[in-house]
């Protein structure tokens, strides 16, 4: 039964060790690690997938891959390189550049496959693109997909669902997307209102979903699937959602990009990064549902946050901390 209530938005007491006082919602598979070629400060193992469980729901994180970017003063607009090469140090990862990991998260839950949100496809940046062959390498057949839940449409979310010539990569799943989000990019006049940077999100959009019959808007607080309920986390897009679901008294919660990396806007709750649409929005969103998580003690996956790309949440001082599933 899931524990959502809007009341549940509150600060806990919660410490790190009580982040693992939980009814046994955590089931590690033995032969869930492969490794392979896929090593990058935020998968030092070189993870191509991981899998454990929550309760009774089979979870995988999938590896899509990863990137570095060179530092750029507006990366966080309200904190300089220094501070960022700081933040980088301080949770062991190379300060020279900012490594970024894409993890897509797929559950078995109520006899069904779901996938939230589709990775880079291919065309992405180099180094991504890796989730068609990790899936495989974890036993998951993508013709298996019986949904696909989209938590925004930024590029690195949904180009999966599309092939280079905006064919439909999974015409045969149902794709669930948020209302809000759908109808702010398929709108023909939001080009004159994004910055180029963002028009050919919008452009993509426009050219392939409307066309798409196996496709659902779902309305906020709402099931995309039975057993997984939506949870608006608006700011870092217009509609941005991530997915809750339980099973007993455990509870997982696929946040998507409520934070980026750990080391930066988890640890750091009021940095606002580039890719946030509504900066303080974002900050809002980002410290009520990790105060949230911890309240609860809530098994979440994130989608940049590398291998094993999910854990529990932990207060770290003025920020939070990320406690990885082992």
């Amino acid at each position: 039964m899931l524990n959502f209530t809007r009341r549940n938005f509150v600060l806990s007491a919660a410490t790190a060790g009580a982040a693992f006082g939980l009814a046994k919602p955590l089931e590690i598979i033995p032969s869930a690690l492969a490794q392979g070629t896929d090593k990058s400060p935020l998968n030092p193992a070189g993870l191509k997938f991981h899998k454990f469980k929550v309760g009774d729901i089979e979870v995988t994180t999938v590896f899509d891959g990863a990137i570095t970017r060179e530092h750029n003063a507006g990366f966080v607009n309200n904190a300089s390189i220094d501070d960022m090469k700081t933040a980088l140090r301080k949770a062991n990862l190379p300060d020279d550049k900012i490594s970024n990991a894409y993890t897509v998260t797929i559950v078995k839950i109520g006899g069904r496959t779901v996938m939230f949100d589709s990775g880079n496809g291919v065309g992405g940046p180099p180094g991504s693109g890796a989730l068609t062959d990790n899936m495989k390498a974890a036993g998951i057949d993508p013709a298996s997909i019986s949904a696909i839940v989209v938590s925004h449409f930024h590029p690195d979310h949904i180009y999966g669902l599309m092939t280079k010539d905006n064919a439909q990569v999974y015409g045969n799943a149902e794709i669930v997307v948020s209302e809000m989000e759908y109808k702010f990019w398929s709108d023909p006049s939001v080009l004159s209102r994004l910055p180029e940077g963002r028009q050919g999100i919008a452009k993509r959009v426009q050219a392939t979903m409307p066309g798409w019959k196996n496709l659902t808007q779902l309305a906020a607080d709402k099931e995309p699937v039975p057993g997984v309920r939506a949870l608006p986390t608006y700011g870092h897009s217009p509609g941005h959602t991530s997915y809750l679901m339980g099973s007993g008294t455990a509870q997982l919660l696929v946040l998507a990009d409520v934070t980026n990396v750990p080391a930066i806007n988890m640890a750091n709750p009021g940095w606002h990064v580039m890719f946030d649409q509504d900066a303080p929005m974002a900050e809002a969103t980002r410290r009520r549902t990790l105060d949230r998580a911890i309240a609860d003690k809530i098994v979440c996956t994130g989608y940049h946050w590398g291998m094993p790309g999910a854990g529990t949440i932990a207060k770290d001082g003025a920020g939070y901390a990320l406690v990885p599933v082992a």
